[in-house]
């Protein structure tokens, strides 16, 4: 029995249609559209011109203030446009429109492998590596990784996140099980960082081929990490459960996991850190799960950021039937989409294509106080009573129940059998409270 914590259910993974396939490399875009604002914080400030010629690599966003990232450019060719662009997230952002040259130049030093003791280098230098290359958490919040690696206070424990518990998903699983050493060197780098001696690696026990290639690359290397498998329950990818799994350790509401000594990335955010540091490697690509069980060919495909979905749904032999709904990430925590005509952005995990009877809507009926909300809920919330809060208009009530602490990961509106639109209510009252 893997590791674990409280609340939480197994639900169906469907991880069958593209767990065993090879990360494949998408053809180079004729053009790509680069949103200035791919992560938590400050829109980037554009560093480019209409007309402008850039290579792979080039920095064409300047972050701004403390919170925010940097965006380069994943082809070489010629900026066409600095204009508004659909996003996956906000709808609407300014984006980068770059026409390629067919050559795919890069930026001169831009992936060219490097011999760098990183001993060598002081924390200050390799932050500044990590946020020059524009480096977010790939898990999902897209947090500037610069600054989740300098906390307020010492740390110590490193854990990085490879449970991919979200049904369908299996991008983090490959790049584990194909990238495994690359992914170690990552950690190293981080561990300097934090100064940290101790290293957990998290992934779930249904990812058995992972668990053993990350231990026998562990084993090659000697270093001192440990892998340690968590039982497949969702959320378990979630930091706070993560964080209870592995060390009984509970972060307090309104706390951050800096706060238990512990930081928490991500196996695709240190394998770019990676890159970062050894191949001076902005990020511009990285890997997406495209699937679905109405998709013909199913992939994990490498995929430069600024490419249109419907050309990745392209590449994987378009789609059987009708496709009802494209969420960007998974079923339980993605985001629908209304136009496939919207960019891969770094926080991209997952393109998932479901049919009309997958969609299904479902009459929603009076609460019948069953309790299984509450018996699921990670975080010992009771959300059936702050769904009857929020529907009621009862906001001020909900204010001391710790709404906020909600990470709306959807369990409750899973189990529910009354099928409630729990969560729909629950984010109405933490935007009211707001």
């Amino acid at each position: 029995m893997g590791e674990t914590f409280a609340g939480g259910n197994h639900i169906t993974g469907y991880k069958e249609l593209s767990k065993d396939k090879q990360i494949i490399e998408m053809p180079i875009p004729s053009r790509v559209a680069i949103p200035l604002s791919q992560h938590t914080g400050i829109i980037c400030e554009p560093m480019v011109k209409e007309s402008q010629l850039v290579r792979v690599g080039t920095k064409i966003g300047q972050g701004q203030g403390l919170i925010s990232s940097s965006v380069h450019a994943s082809i070489s060719g010629k900026v066409t446009k600095i204009t508004d662009y659909n996003h996956p997230v906000l709808g609407v952002c300014k984006a980068v429109i770059i026409d390629s040259d067919g050559q795919d130049e890069l930026e001169p030093g831009v992936g060219v492998a490097l011999a760098r003791n990183i001993k060598l280098f002081s924390k200050e230098q390799l932050l500044e590596i990590i946020k020059n290359a524009g480096i977010v958490g790939l898990g999902g919040a897209a947090f500037p990784t610069q600054v989740k690696l300098n906390p307020p206070k010492p740390v110590e424990f490193l854990i990085i996140n490879g449970a991919e518990c979200e049904p369908y998903l299996s991008c983090d699983f490959r790049i584990m099980l194909e990238r495994s050493q690359d992914i170690l060197k990552g950690v190293s780098v981080v561990q300097q960082i934090l100064n940290v001696r101790k290293v957990l690696i998290g992934v779930e026990d249904d990812k058995q081929e992972a668990i053993k290639a990350l231990r026998n690359k562990i084993a090659e290397l000697k270093l001192d990490f440990a892998v340690v498998g968590l039982k497949t329950k969702y959320p378990q990818g979630a930091e706070k459960q993560l964080i209870k799994a592995l060390l009984d350790r509970e972060v307090p509401p309104g706390k951050l996991p800096f706060d238990v000594g512990v930081v928490v990335l991500n196996v695709g955010t240190v394998l770019a850190v990676g890159e970062a540091v050894f191949l001076n490697k902005p990020l511009y690509e990285r890997v997406v799960t495209v699937t679905g069980k109405i998709l013909k060919n199913p992939a994990n495909l490498k995929v430069r950021l600024g490419t249109r979905f419907s050309e990745l749904i392209n590449f994987c032999g378009g789609i059987k039937g009708q496709c009802e709904k494209i969420i960007m990430g998974g079923p339980m925590m993605g985001i629908a989409q209304c136009t496939d005509d919207v960019p891969v952005i770094k926080g991209t995990s997952g393109i998932l294509l479901l049919s009309k009877s997958q969609t299904a809507g479902f009459a929603e009926q009076p609460c019948i106080r069953c309790g299984r909300c509450v018996d699921i809920c990670p975080m010992r919330m009771l959300p059936y009573l702050l769904s009857q809060y929020g529907q009621t208009g009862h906001y001020q009530k909900a204010d001391g129940l710790n709404v906020k602490d909600c990470m709306e990961c959807g369990a409750c509106v899973y189990i529910c059998p009354a099928k409630r639109r729990i969560l729909e209510h629950i984010r109405l009252l933490k935007t009211v409270l707001k």
